[in-house]
């Protein structure tokens, strides 16, 4: 596996600004030819860096409801429960779990329904307490600045070099720092789907 360099870093700045941008455009500013762009932004995804590419909808254009911002305090048992039925949605534009488990959802909901559609997606039934903003104005600005240029080690953290590993389970790419570390990963991960 071949660590993350420079180019890489300012591809995926150039890509989280504008993922319709035209590798001759990037090759231009990266110093690369179109194929040698579109061969790194290939590798970025078969290593998990690059998971989709997105439209930024302005949903203020569609006069889809007002946006809202819930802030929900979950039981810990029930956090991935609440996080997975919330992301389902069709009014959730973003979803983050903090620290502490809570589950915080940006979405734009029909005015006057903003209550009866938290009642509905959330349930009572799971979570503490609720706590619902309406936000008057939002920038979503994806950024890679201050980010390593090294993956690290889903078994123990490390940054992944060069000699590193990856291995693929039910679509989802993990990087390792060396074979010990995906071996024991492996084993974990089959021992316990063939507990499940």
């Amino acid at each position: 596996m071949r660590a993350l360099d420079e180019t890489d870093m300012e591809i995926l700045r150039l890509l989280s600004t504008d993922a319709r941008r035209p590798f001759s455009e990037i090759a231009e500013a990266v110093d690369l030819s179109g194929p040698a762009v579109s061969d790194r932004v290939q590798r970025l995804q078969e290593s998990g860096v690059i998971n989709r590419f997105t439209v930024d909808v302005d949903r203020s254009q569609l006069r889809a409801g007002v946006e809202v911002f819930v802030q929900l305090d979950v039981p810990p048992g029930d956090v991935d429960a609440v996080r997975d039925r919330v992301s389902a949605e069709d009014a959730v534009e973003h979803v983050f779990v903090t620290a502490g488990g809570g589950v915080w959802v940006a979405a734009r909901v029909a005015a006057g329904s903003v209550r009866n559609w938290v009642a509905d997606v959330v349930g009572e039934a799971d979570v503490r307490d609720i706590s619902v903003t309406l936000v008057d104005d939002a920038e979503w600005t994806p950024s890679v600045d201050g980010a390593e240029f090294a993956l690290s080690c889903a078994e123990c953290g490390n940054t992944v070099d060069e000699e590193g590993e990856s291995t693929r389970f039910d679509g989802d790419v993990y990087h390792f720092c060396c074979a010990s570390c995906e071996r024991r990963f492996v084993d974990r991960y089959e021992r316990l789907e063939a507990e499940a």
